[in-house]
């Protein structure tokens, strides 16, 4: 038992931390590697001084619905992990981790849809930028969806597991 406890606290240790660098960091969608979008700004990489230059991205319906449902995402797997933390030291023997095995889930479900709606309205996210067939999905999208069934293993192994 102990075992699991420490793979489902270390599974949402990660997790989180995957959720957090999708939601902050600058690759949502790369052009030739020297350009990029994410969720807040649009980066092109300046030879002449070697750094990133960004601008705000335009701010579309679709890119403030993932850019909440995002931050809800780690909101709801943040609360878990708290709520997970006090009922380990409060809950009597027995008891069964619902709330936290709920946010999970709710975080694996805000994060689906984050997703998905990044991938359909991708040309509506990113119309003012360069041409999209001669770019592709960054790495903070991919990790968006690799969170999305690893938070959903740990809700479910989090609504089953017991006090003991």
């Amino acid at each position: 038992m102990a075992y699991l406890l420490m793979f489902v606290t270390l599974l949402h240790l990660i997790t989180l931390a995957m959720q957090f660098i999708a939601t902050m960091e600058k690759s949502w969608w790369v052009w030739d590697g020297t350009e990029n979008s994410d969720l807040w700004y649009n980066c092109m990489f300046d030879n002449a001084t070697g750094s990133w230059l960004c601008s705000s991205s335009r701010e579309t319906e679709w890119l403030k619905a993932v850019q909440v449902l995002m931050v809800l995402a780690v909101i709801f797997s943040s609360v878990s992990f708290l709520v997970f933390l006090g009922q380990l030291f409060t809950m009597s023997r027995g008891g069964l981790f619902y709330f936290t095995g709920l946010c999970q889930v709710f975080a694996a479900l805000t994060t689906f849809s984050a997703a998905l709606i990044y991938t359909l309205h991708t040309k509506e996210i990113l119309s003012d930028s360069k041409e999209l067939t001669s770019g592709h999905f960054g790495y903070c999208f991919i990790l968006a969806w690799v969170c999305v069934p690893l938070l959903l293993v740990s809700g479910v192994i989090y609504i089953h597991l017991r006090k003991k």
